[in-house]
């Protein structure tokens, strides 16, 4: 429903900027022969010529409108040029034409707040240049004033076509008018100017209308084209709105403009100037009423919005008459193209003005296969959107299931190949609610960059620093390889600096602190739940143990937490394992004490069905892993493999998923051999040799 605004000020400067037949124009930049020859863009469908979506003015006047089809304009222009609109996916690619619109939005943003309201048409909030023009330069004091100036449209001037211009000229200078028609003034001196440097720097050309308000300008606009602008001073509003016809009115081409004009007779703006701003409240509402009463004096509140980039991103087709969608393969064919397109899109916005949109929505239109749903509308469903083209499919694929069994009424009658009762005839998914991303966010890939020169000096840790820090962790995850993945995943616990001196004292403060809070911990039980990785041995490379969602850390005493307990644990943490739990940052750290030789040795040999790399088979099917912590008690790692989530790795980049698939892959048995005199210690070493 329109919203009552009143107006901050009846000064303001707004200019409504509409392209003129803007993919003619497109299309003629493309193709220069075709400028001052009859051309009309159709549509990619060639039944009957493909309907016609823009008419050059010289097409107009032999007579071509819109509303024809390619072959009836031919027939009455045999002249006239028809071009075809790009095709990509099996629909029309209207790129071009958007990049086009995007570079006179540039052009026009120039000089104030800018709106872009479509492809092809802006508006802008020019108050503050103009007033600064009007205390600096004065229309009154230029002694030369451009032609495309003078050839503006002043709404009340009345003059003998000769004398316009010089009535132009007048009303523009006078020195006596009131502020607002001076401000105007300004303004068609700086729409001028702006439309000039468009029509230079991209070759098109375009029409304004210049008022006090978005309503108004957005009527003047279109008043005189091609190539011209229009002035509405506050005294011509009266003038313009009286005789305009009721439905010509933005937001009354609906359902409440038909009301107004079968309920109360109103066929004109002037019409409705004759209900008193109560009788409208009583009819439509306080809001509706207030708007109704309002927008016949003119009055509209509306602000421009700061807003030179698209607030959506849609993509659809019409399927008409015997084209229309039956089955839900054909619907499942159409949504794969148009996630396709709406991702690359998305990925585009996102890369190019760091924006990202929210909400996915899809928008069908049905035709009825009984009389009790002639009435009836195939609703709108929408949900979070997520990003990537298989993604944004899978979402729309439900959406739309959603809403046909909301319009069918019964899903049972409706589903499976071939199923009759139902027919598409339009389908569109749209990505709106875009906002900003926060400055200073990073991507989570970036968390995976080896190549970012901005984190460069974390690689400066040598082997040693980054296996002392491995080794130390006695929170389960007993990190002693300096594989690729591991290297990274410790790169968001400390920040990026070019001083690597910096980076490893934030390392050594971040290792002080885990250590404090694991003294703390030290001696109660305690279950977490992490995303596991497992890792086989490799000659000359430090093993890796990773603690899973199973893991179980025993006391000094070398007591287990029960099974009872641990299920109750795990089973309260069900389902918040995610690609987060990459980057904990609570891994506690401690420098170990020393140990004897034969203390290690003992250890070893006290798994008694121990590989020789610390690791023994699980009754769970994990792997369990086993060394000492600084306490001297002894840690059980249990870790489920089968329990990993295959969608977190495949998020991952593709160099990181290799490795860890690596780790995933069944474990060879070991025998349960060791070699006496070997010591913990030899199977952190980053020389061992198996």
């Amino acid at each position: 429903m329109p919203v009552a605004r009143p107006e901050s000020s009846d000064s303001r400067v707004i200019a409504h900027v509409d392209m003129d037949c803007f993919y003619v124009q497109v299309e003629q930049r493309k193709q220069p022969e075709l400028r001052g020859h009859p051309t009309a863009v159709v549509q990619y469908n060639a039944w009957k010529g493909g309907g016609l979506i823009a008419v050059s003015y010289e097409a107009r006047s032999f007579g071509v409108k819109r509303s024809m089809r390619g072959d009836e304009a031919k027939s009455v222009c045999p002249e006239i040029q028809l071009v075809r609109v790009p095709v990509a996916r099996g629909k029309a690619d209207l790129s071009i034409y958007r990049n086009a619109g995007s570079e006179v939005v540039a052009i026009l943003s120039r000089k104030g707040r800018c709106e872009r309201a479509s492809i092809d048409e802006v508006y802008l909030d020019l108050t503050d240049a103009a007033e600064k023009m009007l205390s600096e330069t004065p229309p009154e004091s230029l002694e030369v004033i451009d032609d495309e100036v003078i050839k503006s449209h002043v709404l009340g001037i009345s003059a003998e076509p000769s004398d316009v211009r010089q009535a132009v000229r007048e009303w523009i200078c006078r020195s006596n008018a009131d502020r607002r028609d001076k401000l105007l003034a300004c303004g068609a001196f700086i729409v001028a100017e702006l439309r000039m440097q468009v029509l230079k720097e991209t070759q098109f050309s375009c029409s304004a209308g210049i008022a006090h308000n978005k309503m108004l300008a957005k009527l003047a606009s279109g008043m005189n084209k091609p190539a011209q602008q229009t002035v509405v001073p506050f005294v011509s509003i009266k003038s313009l709105l009286e005789p305009l016809p009721i439905r010509k009115m933005k937001q009354l081409g609906g359902k409440l403009g038909c009301s107004l004009q079968d309920d109360l007779g109103v066929n004109t703006v002037g019409d409705l100037l004759q209900f008193s701003e109560g009788r409208l409240q009583e009819r439509y509402g306080i809001n509706t009423g207030t708007w109704l009463w309002n927008i016949a004096r003119g009055i509209n509140g509306d602000e421009v919005e700061s807003r030179v980039l698209p607030k959506s991103h849609g993509t659809g087709k019409t399927f008409p008459g015997l084209n229309c969608l039956k089955t839900i393969a054909a619907i499942e064919r159409w949504l794969s193209k148009f996630s396709e397109e709406l991702a690359e899109r998305l990925e585009v916005d996102l890369e190019q003005n760091k924006r990202i949109a929210q909400t996915l929505t899809l928008h069908a239109s049905a035709h009825k296969a009984t009389e009790s749903q002639s009435q009836k509308k195939f609703p709108s469903k929408s949900c979070p959107l997520r990003y990537g083209t298989t993604k944004i499919l899978e979402d729309a694929l439900n959406l739309f299931q959603a809403g046909l069994r909301e319009y069918l009424s019964s899903s049972s009658k409706a589903y499976g190949n071939g199923c009759s009762g139902w027919g598409i005839t339009n389908l569109s998914l749209s990505a709106s609610k875009i906002v900003d991303i926060p400055s200073g966010t990073c991507s989570i890939m970036k968390y995976f960059h080896t190549q970012d020169q901005s984190c460069s000096s974390t690689k400066e840790f040598n082997d040693k620093e980054i296996f002392e820090a491995a080794t130390l962790s006695t929170s389960g995850t007993c990190a002693g390889s300096e594989s690729y993945l591991m290297k990274h995943l410790q790169e968001p616990q400390t920040e990026c600096h070019e001083d690597g001196t910096k980076m490893n004292t934030l390392m050594q403060t971040h290792l002080e602190d885990e250590s404090r809070m694991f003294e703390d911990k030290a001696q109660t039980n305690f279950s977490r739940e992490i995303s596991s990785l497992s890792t086989p041995v490799k000659k000359n490379e430090p093993q890796l143990d990773s603690v899973g969602e199973d893991a179980v850390i025993k006391d000094a005493a070398g007591g287990n937490r029960s099974r009872d307990q641990k299920g109750k644990a795990l089973k309260e943490k069900q389902g918040t394992s995610s690609i987060l739990q990459f980057f904990q940052t609570k891994n506690c750290f401690q420098e170990p004490k020393e140990e004897s030789v034969n203390d290690m040795q003992e250890t070893t040999e006290s798994s008694c069905s121990g590989k020789a790399d610390g690791t023994v088979p699980s009754e769970s099917g994990g792997i369990r892993s086993l060394h000492r912590g600084a306490d001297q008690s002894r840690v059980d790692c249990i870790y489920k493999i089968d329990e990993i989530d295959p969608n977190v790795v495949d998020e991952l980049p593709r160099e990181i998923q290799e490795e860890v698939r690596a780790w995933l892959r069944p474990q060879k048995r070991a025998n349960n051999t060791m070699r006496r005199g070997s010591s913990i210690t030899h199977y952190f070493s980053p020389n061992k040799n198996l």
